[in-house]
């Protein structure tokens, strides 16, 4: 395809026409754009470089867990009714014996008049079948009635008897009924969640308040499946985990493994355990970390946490070529974690070099250079 030019005259003041040419122009802007562009070149990164060494290691597991009451107890009425009134909120210190709530007790009041009327009809009944019985008696002495007839009376005495003991008990029942409708706390502690409010009918046994009681404290975790045979195996040594309080003076206490869970939880597919620390004056709900020490492991690499990137849903890290001054990926495996740090159990030697941070912005082959300490770069 041929560009035909375009002459255009173009009046000078000098009025001699200059001619344009739209080829050329379109030549020069074909040439300017079919010139390629250099390249960037790429940026020489400073690296900082670990040098790779095994030895023994102590490693600790950890888990989080939470302050708890050993005993922890929902509070509730042993008969049903409307509550009236609550006497303590949540974060209120109780002592034994103390009022907690309060049921409308107008219709137990009526229930126990009813069974102490019932028991006077019945202890009635009771003394008149006696009195018969010894007037029957007197007449079978004298031959006036049989035998049978005696015995119908003595029956009769004997159920009155019966029908007054069944009425005395009913009256006891409805006696303690109509005590049941206060509600107090059965040891010291304070109250943990309020479960009722003054108004609602409440079945018996209807929690109204939860309250933890005074005395010893546990730490209450999850452990994963594949430490649970470890952790058993500390189960009642004293002092066999450290726990280490959250917040404040980060106090660590000594604790005994008291409990573990025999079944996993069904949503989280944990086990529970609980740590005892004693009696200790612990803040209930504080947060704390159970610190548990596993075997000595002889010959284990450990690399810092940012030393290790994901590639191809594998573990990498990356070596540093010394005299070639370059970088490349290298597969690894771990095999566990102490605090910050991972542990590799295959892929590295010792002697080896490898970046310690930024390893996320590494490509394999590139030039790198030695990241150097501004006071140490100041010296020289």
């Amino acid at each position: 395809m041929f560009l035909r030019p375009c002459l255009r005259p173009v009046s000078l003041s000098a009025g001699r026409p200059v001619v344009l040419s739209s080829l050329l122009l379109a030549l020069v802007l074909a040439l300017s754009g079919c010139a390629k562009k250099e390249a960037a070149p790429e940026p020489l990164r400073a690296v900082r470089t670990i040098k790779v060494e095994s030895g023994s290691v102590a490693a600790l597991q950890e888990f989080s867990g939470e302050v708890k009451a050993r005993t922890e107890t929902r509070l509730s009425f042993r008969v049903g009714g409307k509550l009236l009134r609550r006497e303590v909120d949540l974060g209120d210190a109780v002592r034994p014996g103390q009022a907690i709530a309060q049921l409308d007790p107008a219709d137990l009041k009526l229930g126990q008049e009813a069974a102490a009327a019932g028991l006077r009809a019945a202890q009635v009944q009771a003394e008149q079948s006696a009195a018969d019985l010894k007037r029957y008696r007197e007449l079978h002495e004298q031959g006036f009635i049989g035998a049978a007839e005696l015995e119908r009376r003595e029956t009769a005495l004997k159920a009155a008897q019966a029908a007054l003991d069944q009425a005395r008990a009913q009256a006891g029942v409805q006696g303690n009924q109509a005590q049941y409708t206060r509600l107090v706390a059965e040891g010291a502690g304070v109250v943990t969640a309020v479960e009722a409010e003054p108004g609602a009918v409440v079945a018996a046994g209807t929690p109204i308040v939860r309250v933890a009681l005074d005395g010893p404290r546990d730490v209450v975790f999850s452990v994963p499946e594949d430490r649970v045979a470890e952790l058993r195996a500390l189960m009642g040594r004293a002092g066999a985990l450290q726990v280490r309080l959250w917040g404040g003076d980060s106090e660590t206490l000594p604790a005994t493994l008291r409990e573990l869970a025999a079944a996993a939880d069904a949503s989280t597919r944990t086990f529970v355990a609980k740590a005892d620390v004693g009696t200790a004056a612990l803040r209930l709900g504080r947060t704390a970390t159970v610190v548990m020490e596993r075997p000595r492991r002889d010959n284990q690499i450990r690399l810092p946490l940012a030393a290790v990137a994901e590639q191809g849903g594998r573990s990498v890290v990356w070596l540093l070529d010394a005299q070639a001054m370059t970088v490349r990926p290298q597969p690894v495996r771990i095999s566990g974690a102490d605090g910050n740090q991972v542990l590799v159990a295959e892929g590295l030697q010792p002697g080896q070099e490898v970046v310690g941070a930024g390893v996320h912005v590494l490509t394999p082959g590139q030039k790198v250079r030695r990241y150097i300490e501004p006071a140490r770069a100041a010296s020289r």
